[in-house]
Parts: C-alpha cells; sequence; structure tokens
C-alpha cells in the first residue's frame, strides 16, 4: 500500500516504480539507495532487486482505494522520469493522477530534460505539481528552465541537498522552493547564508518558502543528529505551502 510519510511536506509516498542510478553529485549518498538495500536485506516485498529500477504496476491502483483525499509524494525511492520507465507506463500513472482528482501529486525528478518532451505530447493533470531536484549550479540549476516549459498548476524546487550558494536564480514560473541541508554520516554542510540567498530571492518573487531540514549539520556548524538540528531558521520554522495548497 501507499505508506503514510515522514518527510515534512507531504501526506503519504507512491512508488509506483523503486530503484534509481545516480546523475549528479545530489546523489551521492542518495538516502532511497540506503533504505532499499536494508530493505532487501530484510527481503520486504517489492524489494528484491535492491536499487535496481524496477516498475511495478500491481501499486498502479493503490491511490484509487483512497477515498480520503492527501497529498501524495510519488517515487520517493525511484525517478519516474529514469529513462528505463517508458512512456507508456507514464501514461499508466498520469492515468491514475487524473482519475483522483480529490488527491494531490507531487512529482520530483533530476531527468528534467525529459519533462517538455513528455508533457509536450499529453497535459499535465491539474492536480500534479511537478518538481526538480536543485543541489548545485553545474547540474540543479538548468533543470529549472526545462521545468518552466511544462504547463503545470504548480512547479517547485527540492533545493535539497545544498550542496553550495546558487547564486541568482531565476525563480520565474515556480511556485514553491524547498530547501534542506543533507542527511547522514557522511553528510556535505549547509551553510546558513547560502539558505539566506534563497529565502530573501523567494521572498522577493513572491514564492512560497519551506525549509525542511539543516541535516547532519547545524546552524552552528557543528556535527549531530538530524533530530537534534532541527528545522529552526531565524527562530521560526518555514511552512510555507502554495496557494493551491490552501
Amino acid at each position: 500500500m501507499a505508506a503514510e510519510s515522514s518527510i515534512e511536506w507531504t501526506g503519504h509516498t507512491w512508488n509506483p516504480t523503486t530503484g534509481c542510478t545516480k546523475v549528479s553529485p545530489g546523489c551521492k549518498h542518495c538516502y532511497a539507495k540506503t533504505m532499499a538495500d536494508r530493505l532487501h536485506v530484510m527481503g520486504v516485498p517489492g524489494y528484491e532487486s535492491a536499487f535496481r529500477l524496477t516498475l511495478h504496476p500491481e501499486r498502479l491502483s493503490q491511490p484509487l482505494h483512497r477515498k480520503k483525499p492527501t497529498t501524495y509524494f510519488v517515487n520517493s525511492m525511484s525517478d519516474l522520469f529514469h529513462k528505463e520507465v517508458p512512456d507508456s507506463f507514464l501514461d499508466q500513472v498520469m492515468g491514475v493522477i487524473g482519475k483522483t482528482p480529490h488527491h494531490t501529486y507531487q512529482i520530483l525528478t533530476k531527468r528534467a530534460d525529459r519533462l517538455p518532451v513528455y508533457f509536450g505530447k499529453q497535459d499535465c493533470p491539474s492536480n500534479a505539481w511537478i518538481g526538480v531536484s536543485v543541489e548545485n549550479r553545474r547540474h540543479g540549476l538548468p533543470r529549472i528552465d526545462h521545468l518552466r516549459q511544462v504547463d503545470a498548476q504548480i512547479r517547485f524546487l527540492s533545493i535539497e541537498p545544498l550542496l553550495e550558494s546558487l547564486g541568482q536564480i531565476n525563480l520565474d514560473g515556480i511556485s514553491w522552493v524547498i530547501v534542506g541541508g543533507e542527511s547522514g554520516s557522511k553528510a556535505r554542510p549547509m551553510q546558513a547564508e547560502w539558505l539566506e540567498e534563497i529565502r530573501q530571492q523567494a521572498e522577493s518573487a513572491g514564492v512560497a518558502f519551506f525549509f525542511k531540514q539543516w541535516g547532519a549539520w547545524g546552524a552552528d556548524g557543528v556535527k549531530r543528529s538530524k533530530k537534534a538540528n532541527g528545522r529552526i531558521y531565524k527562530e521560526k520554522t518555514w511552512d510555507e505551502m502554495p496557494l493551491a495548497a490552501v
């Protein structure tokens, strides 16, 4: 079944595919791979192939059985727009999304170049929010231009892990920005000034800003547990959501 999520900005996760391959520095310490490898060792159904890209057509109907509206993060354990996911399977996923307008679906990808190609052939469902990961300037910022070409009701950025100053960001057409530091024993630190650059730009552009976490490194530059570092920035939590979510 689709699972309730501990991710702060969503309600449930739905994984019609699992597994992925690394494409950029943001993937270096992939939490999904670590979790998938653990689930594989435990013998959990659906992870027989560990983190190898796997389609799960038997999971496609899961949102159809939930009558109470919720927000689904699609593929927390994969990338829906991975090159090995055929258009025919994407069509089935979009079909389910279209049949469940009472739910909201958040789709996040690092394969942003595929977005305008796929959605150039069919409409994006009105209840699908489309986002791209942005971890640095070289790999992350170009994804935003691909995203902007998609006619989605909500376009969003997941800037996690934030690995460097992003400088000036073109936020035209973007409704929501999520920022977070990296977690795990090998996490790379996020600097508060990088975070503040993004927050100020979001505020100036009228874009909703959501600070997800400090991660393994606190605001004071000390490494400790993610829970201990928390989510407080400038003495508050930043939980803004785009207007369509209200």
